[in-house]
């Protein structure tokens, strides 16, 4: 659905701030390579704990990170084969979460029933993807698309960050192209214009036109002289969780939200970047290029935007019933869809589901966070 584009001031709905996450979506967690065989590396999705572990056929495999024993947390254990052992009593638990294995039970007694919950897990674009909620609609939901991974003639670089902050805020800070103003002591894009605004079920899509003038942006190709300016449309779209955006060709931005509490947000970031040099001098200097790249490049534009959200956060914090003025449409909507996302997952989780036999079973189990929160927007009206 098409929207108005027009700058026009919009009260902010507060309630974005304390809804909780849809988890019936794949959400990268870190960097497949960074784990390697017999390794354990925890996360959260939401507050939900999980232990991530490799076994030893490289296989990886996601349990919640509690142990159904004694509730200690499985990341403190042993990978040993291709099981998981607790480190209090050394229980061993499948992929799957089941106990197969109590090291002073004797052979020919019966385990317990002890069970560890398990996750949907996979590795791709060297990113690790777990799916937090419902198993059986994993197959349903499809991974973000990268087709620049592994084209020789792109550079990939890699960039973490961590915000202390609702994830709604982030993914604002992500959409709102308007921020370049923050950046302007880093030679960013500036004078932006919203030239259209698309909203569906789970996406808002929008186009900008930006302008560049700096050396940095001649390098990177996005102008052809660093005393001009030149102007460029850059392509932005929050696919919910995580966000793409495009600039005609030149570079590509990958970004993968994790919403860890109501106050902590992380993302792991793929930058793909078309350099103007000849394929046999660009292939010899991509690692240092990478570096470069993103420790003295990228990563200053991600403090200032850290700065700015963490400040927006804690401002919220000291009062929640402060009202807000927004004048950036595409903003409204993506709060619009984070509240739908979440409420879209509430309504469906306190539906009954049936088995083959016809009996119900439980719905998956809601989180605090996921539980909290509820909220509506008004939604804005639309053109065409």
């Amino acid at each position: 659905m098409e929207l108005a584009t027009t700058l026009k001031s919009q009260t902010v709905q507060n309630q974005v701030r304390e809804v909780g996450i849809n988890p019936n979506h794949w959400y990268g967690v870190g960097w497949a390579d960074r784990l390697r065989a017999g390794e354990i590396m925890p996360v959260v999705i939401w507050q939900q704990p999980i232990a991530v572990y490799r076994d030893e056929t490289g296989e990886l495999h996601a349990l919640e990170d509690v142990c159904p024993h004694k509730g200690i947390a499985l990341h403190k254990g042993q990978v040993q084969g291709r099981y998981l052992a607790c480190g209090y009593h050394g229980w061993e638990f499948d992929g799957s979460g089941q106990c197969v294995s109590i090291p002073y039970l004797p052979p020919e007694q019966k385990l317990p029933c002890a069970k560890a919950r398990s996750f949907a897990i996979v590795e791709k674009y060297n990113v690790i993807w777990i799916f937090p909620g419902d198993p059986e609609e994993a197959a349903n939901r499809p991974l973000l698309d990268m087709p620049e991974f592994g084209d020789p003639e792109w550079l990939m670089v890699q960039v973490n960050a961590c915000f202390k902050a609702h994830f709604s805020m982030c993914s604002e800070n992500s959409m709102d192209v308007f921020h370049g103003y923050l950046h302007r002591n880093l030679q960013g894009w500036f004078d932006p214009v919203l030239l259209s605004l698309r909203e569906t079920e789970a996406t808002v899509c929008t186009e900008y036109k930006v302008s560049y003038k700096s050396r940095m942006a001649k390098f990177l190709g996005l102008t052809d002289k660093g005393n001009e300016v030149t102007t460029r449309v850059v392509l932005t779209d929050y696919r919910y969780p995580n966000f793409y955006s495009s600039l005609e060709g030149v570079s590509s931005l990958y970004l993968m939200r994790l919403p860890v509490s109501p106050t902590e947000s992380r993302s792991c970031a793929l930058f793909f970047f078309k350099i103007p040099l000849p394929k046999w001098l660009l292939k010899p200097l991509k690692p240092i290029l990478s570096i470069l790249l993103g420790r003295f490049f990228l990563t200053k534009f991600l403090v200032q935007d850290i700065e700015m959200v963490e400040s927006e956060q804690q401002s919220y914090l000291a009062n929640p019933h402060r009202r807000y003025v927004e004048i950036n449409p595409a903003i409204i909507a993506v709060q619009r869809l984070i509240i739908r996302q979440y409420e879209q997952f509430v309504q469906k989780s306190s539906q009954p589901k049936n088995n083959a036999n016809g009996n119900s079973k439980e719905s998956v189990p809601l989180s605090k966070g996921m539980a909290s929160g509820q909220a509506e927007l008004t939604k804005e009206t639309s053109i065409g």
